[in-house]
């Protein structure tokens, strides 16, 4: 008897039009988007376009804003992939509707609107927490680096800038000489009102070179001299200290393997896991029984020391609570965080020195370093401690290994905080997708 096979004819057309909804499951991530989208304000994704009397209809925001964070919560964060999503996803083309933005259009809307993600992402906290969900009865602090849109290749330190500077207008002065020269042969031999080529290929590459140098080297000439500024230095005092030992070099002069990136000169060179590359630092504090990011922040800074404070200000901010107790690992330990936190009543367990490795004991001065090393040495101490790999190093694998964000796709301080922001709203629309199908409907 021959087998009968389920019908499979690609031609077949429908006899009556189907329903986008039908094309995904129940509970499908793409939903949960369409829903999340949907409670947000988006008055600032609106607000460009009104009264501006355009003839050609643009793309709804709303619409492409679902794709964008759907892009970057299941790992595709290039717009050209978003764009070819569009094309052969279902998924895609439910949240978009039958629109087929181009990956430049996806582009600038990410663009555009790098400013606006903070907000959504404090609206998607907001709501987590009223819905019960985040309750900030323990923290957890981390920060992870992440590259830069740049390669380490295109620095350089400043001892290179400062002799490369003079070689290169040597170089310059030599070819504007032979220029010069060959200009004057040629006006003999043709004639001073014959117009010439213009300057050539090798000076103009050697001149842009020297510019961008110079750029170069003036900023981090200024950021020298900001921290010598801030640590009560002045330009007057020479290499005079207030302690018997001089200061190594003159006011505002780097030191020769300071950097700057031509590419993104705001990245700096960090370590990570592959060894030495430029990029970013972004933190986050995450609540311990949602796994939800409460607060974030990003900086161009490799040590987290100083921020913590920062960080527990940007919860309270968000939420008008502060959390009830925070953890945090060594790069965070320093002994006026203590003292503010302390000062504030809020219990903290951050570890004065790093896994594996002899904790060296706090120093008289620093009583509050003290009082943390014997919290941390009672059992509800260790024990408190223990949790917060759990809490905050699952949230960066998600965001790195699951989501696959390894590099921002932008530049400059500024613009890379609001892909940062887009990224943790990602991250929590995951969770929160997730946490949905655990809990069940509400």
């Amino acid at each position: 008897m021959p087998t009968t096979f389920r019908p499979c004819s690609p031609d077949q057309a429908f006899l009556f039009p189907p329903s986008p909804r039908d094309w995904l499951p129940d509970g499908h991530l793409a939903f949960f988007i369409l829903d999340a989208v949907a409670a947000l304000d988006l008055q600032a994704f609106y607000a460009p376009y009104e009264g501006d009397g355009r003839r050609n209809a643009p793309f709804d925001p709303q619409m492409m804003l679902r794709v964008l964070l759907y892009g970057y919560v299941t790992g595709t964060v290039s717009s050209r992939r978003i764009a070819q999503k569009l094309q052969e996803d279902v998924a895609y083309r439910v949240l978009a509707a039958g629109n087929f933005p181009a990956h430049r259009t996806i582009a600038e809307f990410r663009q555009r609107h790098l400013a606006d993600f903070e907000a959504l992402f404090v609206q998607v906290v907001q709501i987590a927490r009223e819905a019960g969900v985040i309750t900030l009865g323990t923290v957890a602090v981390d920060g992870s680096k992440v590259k830069a849109n740049a390669s380490k290749r295109k620095a350089m330190s400043y001892g290179r800038m400062r002799d490369e500077e003079p070689r290169l207008r040597a170089q310059i002065a030599a070819l504007l000489a032979t220029a010069e020269a060959t200009d004057a042969a040629e006006d003999a031999t043709h004639g001073a009102d014959i117009s010439g080529d213009e300057l050539p290929a090798e000076l103009q590459r050697r001149e842009t070179r020297l510019a961008a140098i110079v750029k170069a080297k003036a900023a981090i000439e200024a950021r020298q001299a900001a921290k010598d500024r801030e640590a009560g230095r002045t330009p007057d005092d020479g290499r005079k200290s207030r302690g018997p030992t001089p200061y190594k070099r003159d006011f505002g002069v780097p030191a020769d393997t300071d950097q700057e990136n031509f590419t993104d000169p705001d990245s700096r060179i960090m370590k990570m896991s592959g060894g030495f590359d430029q990029g970013y630092n972004g933190q986050v504090v995450v609540d311990a029984d949602s796994q939800l990011i409460v607060a974030t922040r990003l900086t161009n800074v490799a040590a987290d020391q100083g921020t913590l404070v920062p960080l527990v200000d940007r919860v309270h901010e968000i939420l008008q609570t502060a959390p009830g107790t925070t953890l945090a690992d060594a790069g965070f330990r320093d002994e006026t965080t203590f003292v503010e936190l302390e000062r504030r009543k809020i219990p903290a367990y951050v570890s004065l020195g790093r896994e594996g490795k002899a904790v060296v004991a706090p120093s008289p001065e620093a009583a509050a370093t003290g009082r943390m090393a014997a919290a941390l040495a009672t059992e509800e101490g260790r024990a408190r401690y223990r949790r917060r790999k759990a809490i905050v190093e699952p949230v960066f694998g998600w965001l790195k290994h699951v989501m696959g964000f390894r590099r921002f796709s932008v530049r400059g301080l500024t613009k890379v905080t609001g892909e940062w922001s887009l990224v943790c709203l990602a991250v929590n629309l995951k969770r929160s997708h997730r946490l949905q199908l655990a809990i069940g409907p509400r």
